[in-house]
């Protein structure tokens, strides 16, 4: 028999990508400190980072992708932990429409995240102890603030596009308002300019469920040697619904009962949705830090551009960035409504702005899954942008 020691376990590779990811690294010293909304400021940090396809002569041709909540920077590789394949390689590599043979690709790590930027689990080096919740909140401006230094040690002025989906969706708008002579295409997908009561709401469970968890410790679990286990996965599985359509839940999983004939008038998995979330919560929770998932869901509910600016329309005044917005006819986490007044706003800054709602049943995680009409979109675009900033576009394009 193996020995099963031999192997590290998730959760312990895991913690090792925390301060030391596997990934690309830019570290910033005491005497270039990250200020934040909150007023205070983080030094020495550092943030983690994947890239993909090369920065051509004059850095015309850099993309940056944003990741959603509980994403990372392995949007095209293979992820260090749980060896999964890139969570976006549908849409990014060669030949795909965000075609890394034409274009240098650029995914970081979110701030407050898990694998390998600054955030709880990090070591704090006034204490030698990880964060946790001494660490300052933080917003998506402030992810946004750490991205833009991090593109600025690659000598990129102006990025090509910036792209991504739900929280990265809010990543890409905030791009857009904070830096727009910085960003030539932005491609926000299935997201909002400011995070819904609803949603404050269903993300307020899951922070209570894990602090309720008394394996959290206040915060100071990986101190006291212990892990919230069960109190991140019950945040993950009410999460996890919110990403799914009633459609798609019914197709998928029905009444169907689980490995079983009858009911068994007993509170074990008695359906095979039950099994499905309990598996989706115990298996995330060797992969995510239950104090990242406080600050980067607290960070989604700050989201709120038309209060930081005055009007949403105000966000984008002037602004000469092209927009293609997207949405989903079955997402009621970040309904089509949110976009439409996303490119209402767009249209009263008279900016350049495409809309698309497409057609699917599978909810909130369309963007990340199988959508034809997505992805001819998203070519479509960066195909005219492309051009329009006199540089190839992605490969298969007319």
């Amino acid at each position: 028999m193996a020995d099963e020691t031999s192997a590290p376990t998730l959760h312990a590779l895991s913690i090792a990508e925390v301060d030391r990811p596997s990934s690309q690294l830019a570290k910033f010293g005491v005497d270039d400190p990250l200020r934040l909304d909150s007023g205070k400021s983080i030094a020495p940090w550092q943030i983690a980072y994947e890239t993909y396809g090369e920065l051509n002569a004059d850095k015309s041709n850099a993309v940056l992708i944003c990741h959603a909540l509980t994403g990372d920077q392995y949007v095209a590789s293979n992820n260090p932990v749980t060896g999964k394949p890139g969570w976006w390689e549908r849409m990014v590599g060669p030949g795909r429409p965000i075609d890394t043979d034409k274009y240098f690709v650029l995914c970081a790590n979110v701030l407050g995240g898990c694998l390998g930027t600054t955030g709880p689990a990090s070591i704090n080096p006034a204490t030698g102890k990880a964060y946790a919740v001494s660490m300052p909140v933080v917003t998506i401006r402030d992810m946004v603030r750490a991205q833009a230094k991090l593109v600025d040690r690659f000598g990129i002025d102006t990025l090509f596009a910036v792209v991504g989906g739900s929280m990265g969706g809010m990543q890409v708008l905030q791009w857009a308002a904070s830096y727009p002579e910085r960003v030539f295409a932005a491609v926000p997908i299935a997201t909002g300019a400011r995070h819904s009561s609803q949603n404050i709401a269903f993300h307020e469970v899951g922070r209570q469920a894990i602090m309720a968890d008394p394996d959290w410790c206040e915060g100071s679990y990986i101190a006291e040697d212990k892990r919230p286990l069960k109190g991140l996965a019950v945040a993950r599985m009410a999460a996890h619904i919110t990403y799914m359509s009633d459609s798609s839940l019914h197709q998928k999983f029905g009444r169907n009962l689980q490995d079983r004939e009858d009911l068994t008038f007993g509170f074990d998995a008695d359906f095979q949705i039950e099994s499905y979330l309990r598996h989706q919560g115990m298996t995330f929770v060797d992969r995510f830090d239950a104090n990242s998932y406080l600050y980067v869901t607290r960070a989604m509910d700050y989201f709120d551009l038309a209060a930081e600016f005055g009007s949403l329309p105000l966000a984008f005044t002037g602004t000469t960035t092209r927009f293609c917005v997207m949405s989903f006819t079955s997402d009621w986490l970040f309904p089509t409504s949110e976009s439409r007044n996303i490119v209402k706003a767009l249209n009263a800054a008279a900016a350049n702005v495409s809309f698309v709602e497409v057609d699917s049943d599978r909810g909130h995680d369309a963007f990340l899954l199988d959508v034809p009409e997505m992805f001819s979109t998203i070519r479509g675009f960066i195909t005219g942008a492309a051009r329009a900033r006199g540089i190839p576009a992605p490969g298969g394009a007319n």
